[in-house]
């Protein structure tokens, strides 16, 4: 085949005009991690396996990670696994920790000497209002109903909700003191994930039950359970159940979520796991997680959630000790 003076040059060009892309531009589609170490401090299937599972979902969707491996390891509102973690994970720059306010209030009341404080804060994701449900064949019918019970005598009212100290623990002591009763009077029954929980509610063994709206959604839908109020400053989205404030009660509260890096990690490799944890929050993946479940996106990342944590601890020390549990 013969080549022209003409085919050369064209030739010549094409191939200047591929040396001259910069090679950040071949780079993209390079993962920012090749692996990630998923921690998960609680069982299969509650919010934050849901959370790690997600972040998988939308980091490997985008190609920010090459793949990841998982570690369930439940209990104790996460404070069997926590000291796991900053044990066997020191250093190491491509683990992350889900945990959130639940782990907060944990630690402070079994009096941990391994807590948040020895992890690297990397993001704040989601926040999720807790939702208060009945059964609904119960004798509480309505918000209404409830609060004359709490009034009448917080003792009789059984609550169910996640481990002792939590975020549904303190929202149920929160409501009791708006609603003039002192908060240790809290009849809180703690379980240690939504299954159990479900089961005591449907079967009558509480009165009502305090979680996240993810772990009631199939109930509420199948008519088994009645949502009478949410706890976040505004309804969720798509669900007709009045907030706490429209009914009077001057109480907010939500679960939030994050994830951490390991101890002993460098300044580099923190901010590594933040940019990963920014790429993947902007994924389109994530904002269809977050519609799906409902989650509110609460991001915040770096020295903004550094000091977000640290509020967050201050503030849970204060209800828990009003709850009689630090």
């Amino acid at each position: 085949m013969k080549t022209t003076r003409r085919d050369f040059l064209t030739y010549g060009s094409a191939f200047a005009l591929v040396n001259s892309v910069p090679s950040f531009a071949f780079a993209q589609s390079k993962p920012l991690f090749e692996s990630i170490n998923m921690f998960i401090p609680a069982a299969p299937g509650g919010g934050w396996d849901s959370t790690g599972r997600a972040i998988e979902v939308a980091a490997k969707d985008a190609g920010l990670v090459g793949s990841f491996q998982f570690e369930n390891v439940g209990g104790a509102g996460g404070m069997v696994g926590l000291p796991r973690f900053v044990n066997q994970r020191k250093g190491q720059a491509n683990a992350l920790m889900v945990g959130g306010s639940v782990m907060v209030g944990a630690a402070i009341t079994n009096k941990s000497p391994v807590t948040m404080s020895d992890v690297t804060p990397i993001a704040c994701l989601t926040e999720e209002a807790g939702i208060i449900v009945v059964p609904t064949d119960g004798k509480i019918k309505s918000w209404k109903d409830f609060e004359e019970a709490i009034k009448a005598n917080p003792k009789s009212v059984s609550v169910a909700g996640g481990s002792a100290g939590g975020t549904d623990h303190q929202l149920l002591g929160l409501i009791i003191k708006a609603l003039g009763k002192n908060p240790r009077d809290a009849a809180y029954v703690a379980f240690a994930g939504g299954g159990p929980a479900n089961a005591a509610i449907l079967g009558g063994q509480v009165v009502a039950g305090i979680s996240g709206y993810s772990e009631f959604a199939e109930q509420i839908k199948a008519g088994k359970m009645k949502a009478i109020a949410v706890s976040g400053n505004k309804r969720i989205p798509g669900v007709d159940v009045p907030t706490l404030k429209e009914l009077g009660v001057n109480v907010t509260a939500a679960n939030w979520r994050g994830i951490f890096g390991a101890p002993g990690i460098n300044a580099a490799q923190k901010t590594a796991l933040i940019e990963l944890a920014t790429k993947i929050h902007a994924t389109k993946g994530w904002a269809e997680t977050l519609e799906k479940r409902k989650w509110t996106d609460a991001f915040v990342a770096g020295a903004a959630f550094d000091a977000q944590l640290k509020k967050y601890i201050a503030e849970t020390e204060t209800v828990l000790k009003e709850l009689g549990l630090a």
